[in-house]
């Protein structure tokens, strides 16, 4: 692995570096079970062992890493079940921001989020599924900002890192990404008519389809072109395609 030109800041030190290994693993740059060995990371990161482990224990707490006394760390996978736990409680909080935010948002807020619809769209329109998926992170986080309520607005924040990889791989399924687009469609229409309860069942309704289809993935792989592996590197798929 090459040694990365630009430093991390210090002030945020251990969480970009969880960040960074989050994406490798997202991006099938880190696989299941491949052990990450902390001298060439802190080569790769220039930083020293002691927030590359906090990195590695944040990972731990969300699942994404497995950490093996007197062996190190090892890139796991959660189980299904706790896949749908996890989405369970995503489903209900986010539900709830969105009934927040249908109530307490402004026209200037509508407004604002109908532009980050706006870029789902468009990045629907060119197939572009890891665009897509920054996008609706990007929603998704300013829809729970307008629900003006600090404490769901921390616990959706701690959870939507462990959510992040499993929305990407749920696309792959056969019109997901067509299913995706219309939920958020008429997501916009309930916020649109300020209908609090309205948003808050699409919303519930959209987590609870991302999971549905993320778990029919990992057990009839054969759904995806040429029977893959949801799990593994996007990018050696798309080559495969």
């Amino acid at each position: 692995m090459a040694r990365m030109d630009r430093a991390i800041p210090v002030r945020t030190l251990h969480e970009v570096i969880a960040n960074r290994i989050r994406e490798m693993i997202r991006k099938g740059e880190l696989t299941v079970g491949e052990r990450i060995v902390e001298k060439r990371f802190c080569e790769m990161f220039g930083v020293s062992r002691t927030p590359l482990r906090e990195a590695l224990r944040a990972l731990s707490s969300e699942g994404l890493v497995e950490l093996v006394p007197n062996r190190g760390a090892f890139v796991s996978r959660p189980s299904m079940a706790e896949v749908r736990d996890l989405f369970q409680v995503m489903a209900v909080l986010e539900g709830t921001a969105a009934r927040l935010a249908a109530d307490r948002m402004t026209p200037a807020e509508f407004e604002k989020l109908s532009r980050f619809h706006g870029r789902l769209e468009r990045c629907f329109e060119r197939r572009d599924p890891e665009a897509y998926i920054r996008a609706n992170h990007a929603y998704h986080t300013f829809v729970q900002k307008l629900s003006r309520n600090r404490t769901l607005d921390e616990l959706l924040t701690g959870l939507r890192h462990r959510v992040f990889l499993y929305r990407y791989q749920q696309l792959y399924r056969p019109r997901r990404f067509q299913e995706s687009i219309r939920e958020h469609r008429l997501l916009m229409e309930a916020f649109r008519h300020r209908d609090p309860e309205g948003a808050e069942r699409r919303m519930r309704e959209h987590l609870l389809n991302q999971c549905e289809a993320l778990v029919s993935l990992y057990e009839n792989p054969g759904e995806v072109p040429g029977g893959a592996d949801p799990t593994r590197p996007a990018r050696e798929e798309r080559r495969k395609s």
